[in-house]
């Protein structure tokens, strides 16, 4: 599982548990102005031969954690209950989307949301 949290200008997502272990990573730092996108998605857990993995676990219709390749780019998968997912699309970073499952993907959603306004807000005021 991931928890979402803001530092300044990232969004921080923090792997707890064994999760460190099978995804062989635990933490991956955002810029916000680099989220395109973010939402939740129940059930993304893919089957037999969808993406390459590089590194971390895979179990076909099961669980997935690590870093896979897939349609040209960097995913990073952490997800275990797929009904607690969210997936978050990415722009300039090293993964082009994070596939990853927390407590709450309305509480996960909200973070980011709020992140993104509070740094549009501080930029604007700076101006």
């Amino acid at each position: 599982m991931v928890e979402v949290s803001i530092d300044n200008a990232s969004a921080v997502f923090t792997l707890k548990g064994a999760d460190k272990f099978w995804a062989m990573k635990s933490e991956i730092k955002v810029q916000l102005a680099n989220i395109v996108d973010f939402r939740e998605q129940p059930s993304p857990v893919p089957g037999w031969f969808q993406g390459l993995k590089l590194i971390g676990t895979d179990i076909p219709n099961k669980f997935r954690a690590g870093t896979f390749y897939e349609n040209g780019g960097r995913v990073f998968w952490d997800v275990r209950r797929p009904d607690k997912t969210i997936v978050v699309q990415l722009r300039d970073e090293s993964y082009k989307k994070l596939v990853v499952e927390v407590e709450s993907p309305a509480s996960a959603i909200r973070t980011i949301k709020d992140g993104i306004a509070r740094r549009r807000m501080f930029r604007t005021n700076a101006q």
